[in-house]
């Protein structure tokens, strides 16, 4: 094996120790400065999109509260706006019923003063029509005309007596 000939490993040592030079100083200068500059854009680049994505989760957070807190004040409004329809409806319902119990009150008020002039009307021509009546049915009886104080005597009594005088 020539690389374990004591004559040749000198020159061997010294291409090894030039060409190791020449790669370290290559690698040194030219291919890792591109990979560190590679590596340091993308870190950039990975960085930037961290804080963009935070920024826009940041609005999205900020988007949704905005939304929950109109959401919230339009389902306060919405239950206020019900609440003051439902006492305005409620407080012309409560109108509406009282002027209509108003007028049920007043007609039967006036139902019962027409009761009571009906009633009264009958009632005065009770005493004429059973005057009348005894007249005729004594008359018819008897034959003979009754008295009129006897005929009144008598209504009189049994009007008292029915609680009709």
């Amino acid at each position: 094996m020539p690389q374990l000939e004591l004559n040749d490993f000198a020159p061997q040592l010294f291409w090894l120790v030039i060409t190791f030079g020449a790669l370290y100083l290559l690698m040194a200068k030219v291919a890792l400065p591109r990979v560190s500059d590679v590596l340091l854009s993308r870190e950039q680049r990975i960085a930037n999109d961290l804080d963009a994505a935070q920024k826009l989760n940041n609005e999205a957070q900020d988007a949704l509260r905005a939304y929950e807190a109109a959401l919230s004040e339009a389902r306060a409004k919405a239950s206020a706006l019900a609440a003051e329809t439902r006492a305005k409806v409620q407080a012309d319902a409560a109108v509406q019923q009282a002027e209509a119990e108003a007028r049920l009150a007043e007609r039967a008020t006036e139902a019962e003063a027409q009761i009571r002039a009906a009633r009264d009307d009958a009632m005065a021509n009770v005493r004429e029509i059973a005057e009348s009546a005894t007249r005729d049915v004594v008359s018819q009886l008897l034959g003979t005309t009754p008295d009129d104080a006897i005929v009144n005597a008598a209504l009189d009594a049994e009007l008292t007596r029915a609680g009709l005088n």
